[in-house]
């Protein structure tokens, strides 16, 4: 429920709305509305980015906004992969636009071929410096884990970003627990299917990021402990690709007729919808992805989609960013842990 409109807004109609300002800060708009009457209850980061966001849209005057210290300049690098990922897309954004609430940092956007390890490692041999700091979103291989290392070496911070990396010198991680998101789509599954013998057929970006294999994991052992009767096809890799989801959807329904159930890991869900509906099986067969983007909104609206596993791409750059910033700094980790979120076509927010 939206908080009651405070006497400040009702001042200042036709300017921007608590709505407008908890969007560009990546908070809910009842953070929004207790930084700016003074209640207590939110940490000073967050009410910092409120206040910051709110004089940008000139809601409150700059003055009213914290004081920038005078710091030394640091370089973030922000190293995300390309292709037609909508969600790597949506995160690219929103590292851009909030990027100017860290007007000490120079933030630069790499777009790397994601599932190339030697790609990856070259441009990561690229960094290395004290002031700065490097975001990667990794495939977990050894030639990655070995740059990432060299890295860290050369006096970079680091942080691995959307999936994680184990046994590398890291600052920290930051993204949603892949392995929960993974349970909560096996339960989801389930209890849309119902009971009786089903076939769900999953597919995967690739499961070298940890990230998917831990979504695979979670959802697999959901489906042993409480689902017993639904069988799990062979997971089918398509690199986040939506020509490659559409080929593979279509080969895995002209193997499988019955299937009852699609469970899409990663990106690609444009080239599954698209298969769905040339066959005839959209609203027929249960489909369940990640990601809440224009495109999966659409779906979830036509009864393409039944529930979309969202992952906040605001907050997670707004965090990224933050924390590059306090690593390079030599400040403690305070990352906040990113919420994931059951989307389904009564509950969609706004984008």
């Amino acid at each position: 429920m939206e908080p009651a409109e405070s006497g400040r807004e009702r001042g200042r109609m036709g300017r921007a709305r608590l709505t407008d300002i908890a969007r560009e800060a990546g908070v809910s708009s009842a953070t929004v509305d207790r930084v700016l009457n003074d209640r207590p209850g939110v940490r000073a980061r967050t009410r910092d980015a409120v206040r910051t966001a709110a004089a940008r849209l000139g809601y409150i005057d700059g003055a009213e906004s914290p004081a920038q210290p005078i710091v030394p300049v640091c370089r973030l690098e922000m190293v995300l992969p390309a292709g037609t990922n909508s969600f790597m897309r949506e995160l690219a954004r929103h590292i851009e636009q909030l990027s100017a609430l860290h007007p000490e940092a120079r933030v630069t956007i790499h777009s790397i071929e994601g599932f190339d390890p030697d790609s990856l490692a070259a441009k990561l041999a690229e960094f290395g410096a004290p002031d700065q700091g490097v975001a990667v979103v990794a495939i977990d291989h050894p030639t990655v884990r070995e740059a990432m290392r060299a890295l860290a070496l050369r006096g970079s911070a680091v942080i691995t970003l959307v999936s994680d990396i184990h046994h590398v010198p890291r600052a920290g991680y930051v993204g949603i627990d892949n392995r929960s998101a993974g349970r909560l789509a096996g339960y989801l599954v389930g209890r849309l299917l119902g009971p009786g013998h089903h076939r769900v057929a999953l597919f995967a970006g690739s499961l070298s990021y940890r990230g998917h294999e831990e979504r695979e994991m979670g959802f697999r052992h959901v489906l042993a402990e409480d689902f017993p009767t639904i069988g799990i096809l062979d997971s089918t890799e398509v690199r986040d690709d939506d020509s490659r989801a559409h080929a593979a959807a279509m080969a895995m329904f002209e193997a499988h007729p019955d299937v009852d159930a699609i469970y899409n890991i990663g990106a690609g869900n444009r080239g599954i919808a698209r298969a769905l509906e040339e066959t005839g099986r959209a609203r027929r067969v249960i489909f369940v992805g990640h990601d809440l983007t224009e495109h999966t909104k659409g779906f979830l609206l036509n009864r393409t989609m039944d529930v979309v596993i969202d992952q906040n791409p605001r907050v997670q750059a707004r965090e990224a960013l933050a924390q590059l910033v306090r690593s390079v700094k030599g400040e403690p980790w305070s990352a906040l842990a990113v919420r994931v979120q059951a989307i389904f076509r009564e509950n969609i927010p706004e984008l």
